[in-house]
């Protein structure tokens, strides 16, 4: 792949660079799951379990990752469960208009209802083939292919939706609240 197939800025980087902020946190199947509260349809919180989440139908999907610093590696295959599914199995009331992504440790990330519910964006368990890697989000991460990095969280819990737009922790940080590649939304002064 050459230069002119990244986005502004880019620079191809070879393998699949791990970068994550805090510790790798353990898995506990007893403990985890996956839900979603805030703005729900019928004011329900839902919970699945590991199990649950896993058996729901999945896609595969190939991309690229864009890191904000800089880096894009390419022809990652990721497997899982596409994120509007869970709009099918938790709707959203009518006046939402975006998610937050809330990961271990309280990591989040924000994105507007159009990204999360893009036909693209996965609920990943798998990379490559296999089980994605603790160090690379297992046991769940969010895939948001046409965003950087940053806003595709690893070890996901939980899905937040908000009638309003509320920053995520790197947003918060300076960081774009949209997180563009393509048009270079890297930083929030842009």
């Amino acid at each position: 792949m050459g230069t002119e197939h990244l986005p502004p800025g880019q620079r191809l980087t070879k393998g699949w660079p791990v970068s994550h902020y805090g510790p790798v946190p353990k898995f506990r199947p007893d403990r985890w799951n996956l839900q979603v509260f805030g703005a729900t349809a019928t004011g329900a919180k839902y919970s699945w379990t590991f199990e649950e989440v896993a058996a729901l139908p999945g896609i595969a999907i190939v991309t690229d990752m864009h890191c904000a610093s800089g880096p894009t590696s390419t022809d990652h295959e990721f497997f899982g469960v596409p994120a509007s599914s869970l709009l099918e199995l938790a709707p959203p009331a009518p006046q939402v208009t975006h998610v937050m992504a809330w990961a271990e440790y309280g990591y989040s990330a924000n994105l507007r209802l159009g990204d999360f519910t893009s036909e693209r964006t996965l609920l990943a368990t798998h990379h490559n083939g296999e089980p994605l890697t603790v160090e690379h989000g297992f046991p769940l991460r969010l895939v948001v292919p046409h965003l950087y990095g940053y806003k595709g969280p690893k070890w996901l819990r939980a899905i937040e939706y908000m009638t309003q737009d509320r920053r995520g922790f790197w947003e918060e940080r300076g960081f774009h609240n949209i997180g563009d590649p393509w048009t270079g939304q890297r930083h929030s002064y842009q």
